[in-house]
């Protein structure tokens, strides 16, 4: 028999056990949590929680069963929180230091086994390669000269809430092209749009940077988390921020990228940690 088959065998054997104990006597079982988490947009919630499972029988984690809910944005996902429709949260560090500040009865977990580390890039439609080539350059450049570290210490590990999240300004440049840009404001201080409608903290920040650098001028389009690849397909935006999924074995490279799509290199990485009400 396949090794692969008598580790899940083995494993089966005693989450089997772990169920049933003594002469026929049930023990109860734990409930499921339930996880919010921003829609995947390659990966339905039957696929996504398909991967997550396969993860946990793969490694044999030792975690309770967990069930994740999808929503279009963070404000959604926290008004279900607090109702009790969903138990946690997962989203990045920064997200997460940034919402317990805001919301006093909102808590970081500790000790959660799954914490995976997101790489943010630019998304941009496959046949703009010329576009590609130098906002990966631009990324390059502004990693090797200490610009990403200062904007990184700047407009996320300085934040502490709304109050503190700093607006960007952009330069203008006589006659030159312009660059459409989608952000969402779902997941601030990383993207944030005010109260006013102002795109501010740190993916706008290194969006300002990348326009300098490419001596281009910025145009920005506020969308929905999911209309991201439409935006781009569409060409009702030029440039979109990606989280890249940690590709594996059991996640594919598609699990959140569109076929059309190129992604540059990261510019940040996020850390995923789970939220939820203090007890």
């Amino acid at each position: 028999m396949h090794l692969k088959k008598i580790f899940a065998l083995m494993l089966a054997c005693i989450l089997t056990a772990a169920i049933f104990t003594g002469c026929g006597e049930e023990k109860e079982i734990a409930p499921v949590i339930k996880i919010g988490m921003l829609e995947h947009l390659n990966a339905s919630e039957i696929e996504f929680n398909g991967f997550m499972k396969s993860i946990a029988e793969t490694f044999a984690l030792d975690m309770p069963a967990h069930e994740v809910k999808y929503f279009t944005n963070s404000n959604s996902m926290v008004m279900a929180l607090q109702s009790g429709q969903i138990d946690e949260i997962s989203t990045y560090k920064c997200v997460a230091d940034y919402l317990a500040a805001r919301y006093p009865k909102v808590q970081i977990l500790e000790g959660h086994t799954l914490e995976f580390i997101d790489a943010f890039c630019f998304a941009l439609r496959a046949e703009d390669t010329e576009l590609i080539k130098d906002a990966n350059n631009a990324i390059l450049e502004m990693r090797n000269d200490g610009t990403l570290d200062r904007l990184t210490k700047e407009y996320i590990n300085d934040v502490k809430g709304d109050a503190s999240i700093i607006a960007v300004d952009f330069d203008n440049f006589a006659d030159a092209d312009t660059i459409k840009i989608a952000v969402t404001g779902d997941l601030p201080p990383l993207d944030f749009v005010s109260v006013d409608g102002k795109p501010a903290g740190f993916n706008t920040a290194v969006l300002a940077e990348l326009g300098r650098r490419l001596h281009k001028n910025i145009n920005i389009v506020q969308i929905d988390s999911t209309a991201r690849a439409a935006a781009l397909t569409s060409k009702q935006a030029d440039i979109v921020f990606w989280a890249i999924v940690p590709v594996s074995e059991i996640i594919p490279a598609n699990a959140d990228k569109p076929d059309g799509i190129e992604l540059t290199s990261p510019y940040y990485r996020g850390r995923l940690v789970h939220i939820g009400l203090k007890k």
